[in-house]
């Protein structure tokens, strides 16, 4: 069941949607749970955020994908050092971690796939929004080399990491 899913693209659950996707009652998903992690076939990277272990889909969207289920139903996305790295405004490039701002809550989650570091924001969604690109091949949007300067600078943190004629640069 989890290799069809991962066909399509799916690898990265939460604990609801797995007990869903399996149709049992508590105590034997919870069983089957239990085994299926001991088994090496799921990965528990996150309290309740599975991932297929199996998957054929790793690479730069996994992270992404934690994130997203980390704060489900709220808003994240990329920002701060992570994207300001990719848009060369920071040099220093941060191999382990990726940075997100989410309208969640802050959280550090350290994974065998990388750390997710989210950043709570509480600005409007609309202005969000506004702010974000969405490559195709990532799991959250990106904020853009501007956004993602405000939001390091509404935050407080590396501000001396930052080329500023990179700023300026289109």
């Amino acid at each position: 069941m989890l290799t069809d899913w991962d066909r399509t693209g799916r690898y990265v659950w939460l604990k609801r949607d797995l007990k869903k996707l399996f149709g049992e009652p508590v105590e034997t998903f919870n069983d089957s749970l239990d085994r299926l992690v001991k088994a090496g076939i799921l990965d528990r990277v996150a309290r309740g955020v599975y991932v297929y272990a199996y998957s054929a889909h790793f690479g730069e969207a996994t992270l992404d994908l934690i994130a997203r289920n980390l704060r489900r139903g709220e808003l994240t996305f990329e920002s701060l050092e992570s994207a300001l790295s990719a848009y060369g405004v920071i040099s220093q490039i941060p191999i382990d971690r990726r940075t997100y701002m989410t309208t969640g809550r802050s959280g550090e989650f350290i994974t065998k796939y990388g750390v997710v570091e989210l950043t709570h924001t509480s600005l409007p969604i609309e202005k969000i929004l506004a702010g974000l690109t969405y490559p195709k091949d990532r799991g959250v949007p990106v904020a853009s080399k501007e956004f993602a300067w405000r939001n390091l600078k509404a935050v407080r943190r590396n501000l001396d990491l930052v080329d500023e004629e990179e700023l300026d640069e289109p």
